[in-house]
C-alpha cells in the first residue's frame, strides 16, 4: 500500500478516546486519510458537513470515528432504548459493511448497542431484537428504517426513542435520490430532532444533493477532497492509483474477449459489470461452465435474500469472479478487487467512476477495462471531459477461441438457459435505449443480428423494437424453440402441463387464438369516440341528413356484415347483434 494518508489520530485537535485508538490500531489504520483529517474535526466540533472526495478514499472512518467520540462526550448516557445516531445508506451490502467497520469499535464500548436494519428478512424480526438489544446506534436502509417508524401497533415506538439523538449521516448521498428514495427520506426526516448534526458523503455531488444539503443541513461545512499530484488541478474523479483501460470490440466479439481475459488472469479478484439483471443471470451461468475451477457468483437487485450471503462469502475470498449489476458499484469495499470489467456501460458517467471505485481503493492499486463497440468510441473523450477520467486502450486479442457455439449449444440443451438468453437481450435493448447519454448509445445505430450473436441466440426474440425489421446477417436455427425442455423435471413436467392445456383450449375454440385486447378498455372507448365523430364531421360537411346516432348504428351494421362474410360470427350472431333500426327495416319488408 502507498502512503496516500495525511498526518497522524494524535494530529487531530481534540483528542480520540483510547477505545477509538485501539480499535484504530487493531485495524492497522496508522495514519489519517485527506478526507479523514479534514472532516473528523469539523464533524465533532458541532458542525454539518457535507463532504464530497474519491471513491475509496476512507470516507466511512470519517463519519463512524466523529459519531463514537459525539455519544462518548454527551452529558446524559444513553439509555437501552434511545437512538445517539442512525447512519443511512442505499444498499444493504454496503450497510453491512458500515456495520462490520462499526462493529470494530463498539466492541471496545459495551456500553453502545447498535442494530443494522436492512431489508431481505422479516420486519417483525427486526422489531423484536430493537425491543431486546435496543439500538443506539443503527445503521439501516431507508425503506426498512422507514417502515420501522410505522411499527408503533406491534410495541415499537421508534418516533420516541429517536428524540435523543446527535448525529445523522447520509452515506452515498447521491446514490440515495438516484434510486428514488427521496420520500422515504422525508418522511424518516419528518420523525428526527431538528437539534441534531448531520453528515452527507459521496464520491459525486449532483443538484439533488444540493437541494438536499439546503434543506436537511444547518450552515454546513463543504468538504471536497481531491487526489494529490497533476490530476487535483482536472479535479479527477477516480484514484491516482487506478490504470483505467477500454478495449473496442463488436457485439459478436465481446464475450469472447472477456472469457479470454478471465481465463489469463484466474488467481486474481475480479467484478464483472452488466447493465440488467437478466444479462447477469444469463451470463453468470455462462461463464460458470467455461471458465473452470474459479468460484463465480453473481448478485444484483432483484435476489431477496441470497444478497447478504453472497456479497459476505465473496469478501472473504482471495479470488474469484462476481457477476453483478450498479448494486455494487456503490461504497462497497471488497478487499484486493485486482480488475473491474464493465461488459456494459453503465446509465450514467458517475456510475462508471463508482464503479472503478470497487478497486485501487484506500492506496491500493488496481485497474478497471470497459468493453465499448465500434459505435462507441467516443464515450472516451466524454468520460476525459465530463468526469475526469483519463483513458488508455487496450488491443481486442487476435485469433480467440469462439465460445458462441458452446453457449448455443448449451440453449439447446436446456430451456432455462434459452430463456434466460432471451430475457437478457430484451432487457439490454430496454436498458441501452434508457442511456443517460443518448447522444453516444443511439439505439437505431445498434447492429441488432450481431448483438444476437454476441449473446448466442437461437433465434430473434418478439418485441417492439425489432418490428418490422430484416436480420440477413442473423441465421435463427432450424429446431423449433418450443421442443426444448427444461432440464430441471419439475419445470419440463409443469410446461407440459400448461402445453397440454393450451391446445385443449385451441381445440376447443376450433383452432382459432383467443382474441386479446392489447389496449385498455378506456383507450379502445376513446379511440371509437374519436373515430365516429371524425366519420360524423366528414358525412355533414358532404351534405348528408343521417344523424349522429343512425351513422353509428350504420356503422355497426356494416362492420357486423363485413364479420359476416369473412366467417367470422354466425348468421345467428349476425341476427342478434343488428341495430334497432335495422331490425325494424327487416322486420317491416317481412310483413309486406
Amino acid at each position: 500500500m502507498e502512503a496516500v494518508t495525511e498526518g497522524s489520530w494524535s494530529a487531530l485537535p481534540v483528542a480520540l478516546s483510547p477505545g477509538v485508538l485501539r480499535a484504530l490500531q487493531d485495524l492497522g489504520f496508522d495514519r489519517m486519510t485527506p478526507v479523514q483529517s479534514a472532516t473528523i474535526p469539523l464533524f465533532m466540533s458541532n458542525k454539518d458537513v457535507a463532504a464530497e472526495a474519491v471513491t475509496g478514499s476512507g470516507k466511512t472512518l470519517a463519519f463512524v470515528i466523529p459519531i463514537l467520540e459525539i455519544l462518548l462526550r454527551r452529558e446524559e448516557k444513553l439509555k437501552k432504548m434511545q437512538v445517539g445516531a442512525i447512519i443511512i445508506t442505499p444498499t444493504r451490502e454496503l450497510a453491512i459493511q458500515i456495520d462490520e467497520v462499526l462493529a470494530h469499535f463498539t466492541k471496545h464500548f459495551p456500553k453502545f448497542s447498535q442494530i443494522l436494519l436492512i431489508g431481505g428478512r422479516n420486519p417483525m424480526e427486526d422489531v423484536e431484537k430493537f425491543k431486546e438489544h435496543g439500538g443506539n446506534i443503527i445503521v439501516a436502509t431507508p425503506g426498512r428504517l422507514e417502515d420501522l417508524f410505522r411499527r408503533k401497533a406491534d410495541g415499537l415506538d421508534l418516533a420516541g426513542c429517536v428524540k435523543s439523538l446527535d448525529v445523522l449521516v447520509l452515506d452515498e448521498a447521491d446514490r440515495l435520490l438516484d434510486m428514488g428514495f427521496e420520500s422515504s427520506l422525508n418522511a424518516i426526516l419528518a420523525f428526527l430532532p431538528k437539534q441534531r448534526r448531520t453528515g452527507l458523503f459521496s464520491a459525486t455531488q449532483t443538484q439533488e444533493v444540493e437541494n438536499l444539503v439546503r434543506a436537511g443541513l444547518r450552515n454546513p461545512v463543504r468538504i471536497s477532497v481531491k487526489e494529490k499530484g497533476v490530476a487535483a488541478t482536472n479535479t479527477q474523479k477516480t484514484p491516482t492509483r487506478l490504470e483505467n483501460y477500454y478495449m473496442i470490440c463488436k457485439a459478436d466479439e465481446k464475450f469472447n474477449q472477456l472469457v479470454h481475459f478471465l481465463r489469463q488472469h484466474k488467481q486474481e479478484k475480479h467484478l464483472v459489470f452488466f447493465s440488467t439483471c437478466a444479462c447477469v443471470e444469463y451470463y453468470g451461468k455462462a461463464l460458470e461452465s467455461l471458465i473452470k475451477q474459479v468460484k463465480i457468483m453473481c448478485i444484483h437487485g432483484k435476489m431477496k435474500h441470497k444478497r447478504n450471503k453472497i456479497f459476505t462469502e465473496f469478501r472473504g475470498l482471495p479470488g474469484g469472479i462476481l457477476v453483478c449489476t450498479d448494486v455494487m458499484a456503490r461504497g462497497i469495499d471488497i478487499p484486493e478487487v485486482h480488475w473491474v470489467l464493465q461488459y456494459d456501460p453503465p446509465s450514467s458517467a458517475s456510475a462508471f467512476v463508482h464503479r472503478c471505485g470497487r478497486t485501487a481503493r484506500i492506496g491500493n492499486v488496481g485497474s478497471a477495462l470497459v468493453f465499448l463497440l465500434p459505435m462507441e468510441e467516443s464515450y472516451i473523450n466524454f468520460l476525459s471531459i465530463n468526469q475526469k477520467c483519463p483513458m488508455q486502450e487496450m488491443k481486442a486479442q487476435r485469433n480467440v477461441l469462439d465460445l458462441l457455439p458452446k453457449l448455443k449449444s448449451m440453449a439447446l440443451a436446456d430451456r432455462a438457459v434459452f430463456e434466460k438468453g432471451m430475457k437478457a437481450f430484451v432487457s439490454y435493448i430496454q436498458a441501452y435505449a434508457k442511456h443517460e447519454c443518448n447522444l453516444i448509445f443511439r439505439i437505431k445505430d445498434l447492429d441488432f443480428a450481431s448483438l444476437a450473436k454476441g449473446f448466442a441466440l437461437l433465434k430473434m426474440p418478439k418485441m417492439p423494437e425489432l418490428r418490422g425489421k430484416c436480420f440477413p446477417d442473423f441465421t435463427p436455427v432450424t429446431v423449433n424453440t418450443d421442443s426444448i425442455p427444461f432440464k430441471d423435471k419439475n419445470r419440463e413436467k409443469q410446461r407440459q402441463k400448461q402445453l397440454e392445456q393450451q391446445r385443449k383450449e385451441r381445440q376447443e375454440s376450433g383452432g382459432k387464438k383467443k382474441f386479446i385486447k392489447n389496449k385498455s378498455w378506456s383507450k379502445q372507448k376513446a379511440k371509437r369516440e374519436k373515430k365516429r365523430k371524425a366519420t360524423a364531421k366528414r358525412r355533414r360537411e358532404e351534405g348528408s341528413d343521417v344523424e349522429d346516432e343512425d351513422m353509428e348504428e350504420l356503422l355497426n351494421d356494416t362492420r357486423l356484415l363485413k364479420r359476416l362474410k369473412k366467417g367470422k360470427i354466425s348468421e345467428e350472431e349476425f341476427e342478434k347483434r343488428l341495430t334497432g333500426s335495422q331490425r325494424k327495416l327487416k322486420e317491416e319488408a317481412a310483413a309486406d
